[in-house]
């Protein structure tokens, strides 16, 4: 134990002195909060932080990751001049390289976001990549991207650096203490029991690495990760390698190279990790590896010998296998437990702590102090997760995969292929007999699309149009011209009840939802800064009994933020009956006919308008109908209990044949929702995005008495014109046989301004439709928008597009609500 004797009580406790751990107590103390305590079992950085390669790459697929990279960069570049302690930073750059086409063409779509997103980057052919990088041979390259402003550091430096910052304000940073247990009362911690006394505590944050889950256990709180071995080795000094050479990745080879006092750090991704502590991990692991695995490393010494052939005649001062932890979607995990109040997780960053650390620390001590996230950091969410993702035997097989997905193509709709499958719909041995190919969303398995036959059901990733793409058309036109059936039970369905359950969700949704049993209405859930914590629709079942139907990830989520928000002694309940309920949605101009087919209910446009639901007799069955659309036909959503499901297939099913009923699925829908421009949660809908900026003030009640939660934000944005200085707004390439995927640059008049948050090709269209954010120097009016000239950076090629401010497809919206 250090000199300072472990106080009685603090504000906060920090578990884990590793960087990320001491990054938090080094922005606490930085946002004026000095009563911060850091516990460390063994020594600073004694974990995992010792054994990190130590690379810092900005760009990440997510515009908020990599914000804060590049928050982490300009903090490391000044540690050293506030602490007086040396990091390790240079900012020496970075070359990743391409092996083939398809390879170079994701790097080119990399550098058109990297701009997007305001990251310095330059496409270079191989020649220049040599001259940036000379002990590399290029004669199998295709090019390569050059970036600036990456770099590298020493982990264990700066991690004593952020500790004396963090110090130097204030914080207690005590080594040698081991936490036993997690004290918690009514739903809160209230502290911390350590082998050297207990520690009462307001707020517990879990940095603890690869001990983070077991530390989770403790308290009923799943934190979702595995360690695996991760191996690297460095060489002796090697000619032609300098303090100042950029780092280099080469994803096809899966390896990277970094300099080390005068030699290489060489280590990657193989495709097939290594599960380790399958048993736990050991409480004493301290400045501990692995023994060395030269059967595992064999694949990237391979690769690495064809990049650097001089490696064969350099010697191999070290081999490090050092573990490391990892999560289900190789995204690190942040935030407050949802189930465990003022407990707060940091942890699983899968092998990029280092370069997140920085803007993680800041970002997890802003969300503790504000009590919320102050930016969208959903990818990174803990509630992202739910407790089935903490299956030990399920994370093992998905880890083998994740660690491999980092220098893998990173595909478009890329799908994981091992822990499945997983959850299951009642229909889905059936739809898999209609060679249904499926993807994976919260665990759920999802119809992507239906093959003609058996061999063509897969999925044959490239950058262009796939395999599927007429097999979707299909689906597709049968939406738009007949009718279609798609397996929609993964939506998550929340039960809300109780003599305030009204009043309380009233001020938590953003639409006013006091409306007569039988409405269906669509709302926003916003943050304080009036933007978006999910959007559903919300049904009155009664006086007080509602149910929510939200996106499939969002059941955990979205539960957290209703009842984190509900008042105290409030007389309401919610409950999540997703597994009690299925939904098929029956869409498409003729499925008035097929469901008057199998229900005596009367289905017309007076008895059963848009936006209302009923429950009504379907075959055998009784089943509530939902008449809303996603796709922009008329068609209804049909809760089905689950026992009930597979009858009610069946009967739909057969009863549409004369209609020429098809299945669908996930692509069709992707597709049919872009035509409309109907936006989705955690693509166009962010915490960062208001319903002004999406477009969507129709769905917000400014008036209701009571207000809502954002409304004062949304009040002071409808003054400000600077506002709209962002804002989401639909595209349609006028190329119709280029493929979009999400993630694109936006160009207005020639210069960037936002990326494509959506694209799917339109089969009614016939291009690609795509949502967009736009961020601005101007508020972007109508008529500023009007008379823009747009364009889409498509892996370099600039691609015209034109602007719709109302749909493309039924503008006037009557199709849904058809009497016909």
């Amino acid at each position: 134990m250090s000199d300072q004797t472990l106080p009685d009580s603090a504000q906060y406790v920090i578990i884990g002195g590793g960087i990320v751990g001491c990054s938090v107590a080094y922005h606490l103390t930085k946002m004026g909060h000095s009563d911060v305590v850091l516990l460390e079992q063994g020594q600073l950085s004694c974990g995992t932080t010792w054994h990190a390669a130590g690379l810092v790459g900005q760009l990440r697929s997510h515009p908020a990751m990599t914000d804060l990279i590049r928050y982490s960069t300009e903090l490391y570049a000044g540690l050293e001049a506030e602490t007086g302690l040396g990091t390790g930073w240079n900012r020496c750059g970075s070359v990743t390289v391409a092996h083939s086409e398809d390879r170079m063409t994701m790097l080119k779509r990399t550098a058109a976001s990297a701009r997007a997103q305001g990251v310095e980057v330059e496409v270079i052919s191989p020649a220049e990549a040599q001259e940036k990088w000379p002990v590399m041979q290029v004669d199998d390259l295709e090019g390569a991207i050059w970036m600036p402003g990456d770099g590298k550091a020493n982990p264990t430096d700066l991690t004593q650096s952020l500790a004396k910052g963090a110090r130097g304000r204030g914080a207690r940073v005590i080594e040698g203490v081991q936490v036993t247990d997690i004290l918690t009362e009514n739903g809160a911690v209230t502290g911390v029991v350590t082998d050297h006394g207990t520690i009462r505590a307001e707020v517990v944050v879990n940095c603890a690495g690869q001990w983070a889950r077991k530390l989770g256990l403790m308290c009923g709180v799943d934190v979702p990760l595995h360690s695996a071995e991760h191996l690297y080795i460095v060489t002796e000094k090697m000619e032609g390698v300098h303090s100042d050479l950029p780092v280099m990745r080469d994803p096809d080879g899966y390896i990277y190279f970094k300099e080390e006092t005068g030699g290489l750090v060489m280590g990657g991704f193989e495709p097939e990790a290594k599960p380790w502590g399958m048993n736990g991990i050991p409480d004493k692991f301290f400045f501990q590896l692995l023994p060395d695995d030269w059967d595992q490393f064999e694949i990237l010494m391979d690769n690495a010998l064809i990049r650097v052939p001089q490696l064969a005649d350099a010697g191999v001062r070290e081999f490090y296998n050092g573990p490391e932890s990892f999560t289900p979607d190789n995204n690190y995990i942040l935030g407050e437990a949802p189930n465990l109040r003022n407990f707060f997780v940091g942890a699983g960053f899968n092998s990029m702590g280092i370069a997140s650390a920085g803007g993680a620390g800041r970002a997890l001590a802003e969300w503790i102090v504000e009590g919320a996230p102050t930016s969208d950091l959903f990818s990174v969410d803990i509630r992202r997760f739910a407790g089935f993702n903490n299956n030990p035997t399920w994370l093992h097989d998905r880890i083998k995969e994740t660690l491999g997905l980092h220098y893998a193509m990173p595909w478009p709709n890329r799908e994981l292929d091992t822990a499945r499958p997983f959850r299951r719909s009642p229909l889905y041995d059936r739809l898999a007999a209609k060679h249904a190919v499926f993807g994976s969303k919260m665990g759920w398995e999802r119809a992507n699309f239906f093959a003609e036959d058996a061999v063509s059901a897969r999925i044959d990733y490239s950058f262009g149009r796939q395999n599927w793409h007429d097999a979707v058309g299909a689906e597709h036109k049968a939406v738009r011209e007949g009718v279609a059936l798609f397996d929609q039970t993964s939506f998550a369905k929340l039960m809300v009840q109780g003599r305030d359950a009204c009043a309380q969700l009233n001020r938590i949704c953003a639409a006013n939802i006091d409306v007569a049993p039988g409405r269906t209405v669509y709302t926003g859930l916003l943050n304080a800064r009036g933007g978006y914590e999910s959007d559903l629709t919300v049904l009155r079942l009664g006086r007080y009994k509602f149910l929510l139907i939200t996106g499939s990830a969002q059941a955990v989520h979205d539960t957290d933020w209703i009842t984190r928000n509900l008042d105290e002694g409030a007389h309401v309940t919610l409950t999540d009956v997703t597994s009690a309920w299925s939904v098929l949605a029956l869409m498409g101009p003729k499925s008035r006919d097929v469901l008057g087919a199998l229900s005596k209910a009367d289905l017309g446009n007076e008895a059963f308008p848009f936006g209302t639901h009923r429950e009504i007799d379907l075959g055998y069955a009784t089943v509530r109908a939902n008449r809303m659309t996603y796709v922009g036909e008329l068609g209804w959503e049909l809760l089905v209990p689950s026992e009930f499901t597979v009858g009610v297939y069946e009967d739909l099913m057969r009863a549409g044949v004369p209609h020429g009923i098809r299945d669908a699925g996930y692509y069709a829908l992707e597709g049919l929702r872009l035509e409309k421009g109907f936006r989705a949660w955690s693509r166009e809908l962010t915490p960062d995005v208001t319903p002004l900026q999406a477009g969507l003030s129709f769905a917000v009640d400014m008036h209701k008495p009571g207000g809502f939660i954002g409304r004062d934000a949304l009040l002071a944005a409808e003054a400000d014109p600077n506002h709209l200085c962002k804002r989401i707004v639909q595209l349609v390439l006028d190329d119709g046989d280029a493929q979009l995927w999400g993630g694109e640059a936006v160009l207005m008049d020639g210069a960037e301004i936002g990326e494509v948050r959506s694209g799917a090709y339109g089969h009614t269209l016939g291009a690609c439709a795509a949502l967009c954010l736009l961020t601005g120097d101007v508020p972007l009016t109508r008529d500023v928008l009007k008379a823009g000239r747009f364009e889409i950076d498509l892996a370099g090629k600039k691609l015209s597009a034109k602007l719709h401010l109302r749909s493309p497809y039924d503008p006037a919206g009557a199709r849904p609500k058809t009497d016909g």
